[in-house]
């Protein structure tokens, strides 16, 4: 177990911090003669990066929870029935901005009584009374949006009760932008940044083996304790990477056939829902409402909000960096039932579960894949048989490669490991193949 609290160091010799005439920090890195500037104005964040033909598909993660201004506790849900109230009544004007912050923009969404959920251009946003949680993949500026949520927040009488943002190590660094481009970096902005080092004041963890797939972590935690309602939290995360080929296909804007005198916008609403329904995804989330996005020329995205609970999709299928998350805050007694599912539908050659959950959260789950034996730990991910297969399912199983887990802040609890696939059932499918032609003297291809 790997588990790191990062101190921040001093700025390197020859660097300027600034300010720009929004109150924004500029920072002008001047150790050779070609200077870079990075502001954090509104429009900062739009600049267009070359495609490699490689994307990050691993997110970055950020959950601002809010009370309001002098309150000893932050609320669940409004006292009254109309939920309309807190964060929730930002235009969407206002969102646009903070969208823009992240180079990202909004492209559909749908609500309940208790949640607004976000397709966005890179991934997803969700919007409580009192919470926000925004997820963005690629080469998006996710920290940049903190300082305007925060102002945001306080012209609604609301000010910052707990921070949490998370990611994955990187797998392509080398893409990212300020102030993305290590865990450092994210961490000299959130301390050095005059609209959010002294709001904030957190740590930063990292949690897994440095030399393979690992998180960071940064909590800023200023809750007061004591409500049981409020200490149940829990958020699982399953990034699954090296999916199975013919699941990536489905992912494919091109593979879906196009209607004469259909619209775009009708066209990719369709090849939405049917992507959703032949991959499975559906059967994911039942009983939730649904908001699916197919991209072209590959790639998809959905959320679906049940409730309180909000569970949402990502998916990079390019072969060589195929990439699929699942996320969910669904308050379940045991994951693992959706776990086999989920794994099951992608079949991927590994994955990463991370779980963040207060105390009480993890005091309610009966089945916690990382606190139990490596032999109980194992995932198994039962298929059904493909063409040339025998008639029998096929299991698919996974066993658990490495742990770590780390007590944050007052009650937060952070937990990942990493999954690899023990057994992979068409690999011995095919070796029982060319076994069963030699015997025949015949080849196989």
């Amino acid at each position: 177990m790997t588990m790191e609290d990062y101190r921040v160091s001093s700025p390197e010799p020859g660097s300027i911090t600034s300010y720009d005439t929004n109150g924004d920090e500029v920072q002008i890195a001047s150790r050779s003669s070609d200077l870079s500037i990075q502001s954090e104005g509104e429009h900062s964040g739009n600049i267009d990066r070359e495609y490699t033909g490689q994307f990050e598909g691993p997110e970055k993660t950020i959950e601002v929870f809010f009370r309001k201004i002098g309150a000893e506790h932050r609320e669940l849900t409004p006292p009254s029935h109309d939920s309309r109230v807190g964060l929730r009544t930002l235009t969407r004007a206002d969102l646009d901005k903070i969208c823009r912050r992240v180079r990202c923009n909004i492209l559909s969404s749908v609500s309940n009584q208790y949640v607004d959920a976000y397709v966005l251009s890179e991934s997803s946003l969700f919007v409580y009374p009192y919470m926000v949680m925004l997820k963005t993949c690629g080469t998006t500026t996710l920290l940049r949006c903190i300082a305007i949520l925060i102002e945001f927040g306080r012209k609604l009488g609301l000010e910052i009760d707990w921070l949490g943002y998370s990611r994955k190590n990187f797998n392509f660094p080398g893409d990212q932008a300020f102030p993305h481009q290590s865990f450092e970096q994210e961490l000299g902005y959130l301390h050095k940044h005059r609209s959010l080092c002294e709001r904030l004041d957190g740590n930063g963890y990292t949690l897994g083996p440095v030399t393979s797939d690992h998180w960071f972590v940064y909590v800023a935690d200023h809750t007061h304790r004591g409500n049981s309602n409020l200490d149940t939290d829990r958020v699982l995360n399953i990034m699954m990477f090296d999916i199975d080929e013919s699941v990536g296909n489905m992912f494919y804007y091109n593979n879906y056939p196009t209607s004469q005198g259909e619209s775009k916008e009708d066209e990719t609403k369709r090849i939405s829902r049917e992507q959703t329904s032949r991959s499975g995804i559906d059967a994911l989330c039942p009983g939730a409402i649904i908001d699916p996005r197919a991209f072209e020329p590959c790639g998809y995205s959905m959320n679906a909000i049940l409730f309180r609970s909000y569970s949402t999709i990502h998916i990079t299928p390019e072969q060589g960096s195929s990439y699929v998350s699942f996320e969910t805050n669904q308050k379940l007694v045991s994951y693992k039932s959706l776990l086999n599912n989920v794994i099951r539908t992608f079949r991927p050659k590994r994955f990463v579960l991370t779980l963040m959950a207060d105390e009480l959260g993890l005091q309610q789950m009966k089945d916690n894949p990382f606190t139990a034996s490596t032999t109980n730990a194992k995932v198994a991910a039962t298929i059904p048989p493909t063409k040339g297969m025998n008639a029998s399912k096929v299991q698919m199983l996974y066993k658990r490669s490495s742990l770590a887990s780390i007590k944050v802040e007052d009650d937060c609890c952070c937990m990942m490991g990493n999954w690899v696939l023990e057994k992979d059932p068409m690999e011995e499918h095919i070796r029982k193949l060319r076994a069963e032609q030699r015997l025949l003297g015949t080849s196989f291809s």
